[in-house]
């Protein structure tokens, strides 16, 4: 491998590792061996563990706000333009199940108490529901989506994302249309009537 695929196989090696151990089950070591690298090519190329861990994380929501703003610039209005939102982001984590929770793990929303600064990836999941909170605004604007408070709406919006993902990763409830069914609630709840 050259430099930038090494570089690649341990970010996407850190990204499944922390995502099945979590911060505190993984370690340099346990990245380098997933890697097929050198335990010093972790450290060289991103330092420590934490910066590894928010590299990581940081990572993969810059593939998902990409994947979306793809996805939902094809809508046709704003309550259009939630529900690809909505579906474009549970096929993503169910396309990226190996890696995608590492979100789970290092999110704003999560549970771990682990002591590092959090702000690079809460900055991160801001322009997440900045995305939503366009295409709200969008939907008020165009009529899509009846007159409702914006930043309570795409709250309302993002946390529903949140539960179910958590629900499909880390529960043991087998509910195969759940991504299906929340998309349509959430956008039968906020649909002009």
């Amino acid at each position: 491998m050259k430099g930038k695929n090494k570089k690649e196989a341990i970010l996407y090696a850190a990204q499944e590792t922390f995502g099945r151990y979590g911060y505190a089950g993984t370690t340099m070591k346990m990245i380098s061996e997933r890697a097929g690298v050198a335990f010093g090519l972790v450290s060289h190329y991103f330092g420590s563990k934490e910066e590894l861990f928010l590299t990581a994380g940081i990572s993969m929501v810059d593939s998902l706000m990409e994947h979306l703003n793809d996805e939902i610039r094809e809508a046709t209005s704003g309550i259009d333009a939630v529900s690809t939102f909505m579906k474009s982001y549970l096929h993503y984590t169910l396309k990226h199940r190996n890696t995608f929770p590492i979100l789970l793990r290092c999110s704003p929303f999560s549970d771990v108490q682990i002591d590092m600064d959090r702000t690079k990836i809460s900055i991160k999941f801001q322009q997440l529901l900045n995305i939503i909170r366009e295409c709200v605004d969008r939907g008020i604007e165009d009529g899509s989506i009846r007159n409702l408070s914006i930043d309570d709406t795409t709250t309302i919006i993002y946390s529903n994302i949140v539960g179910t993902v958590r629900t499909r990763f880390l529960s043991p409830y087998d509910l195969p249309n759940l991504y299906e069914e929340t998309a349509e609630f959430v956008t039968r709840s906020i649909r002009t009537r």
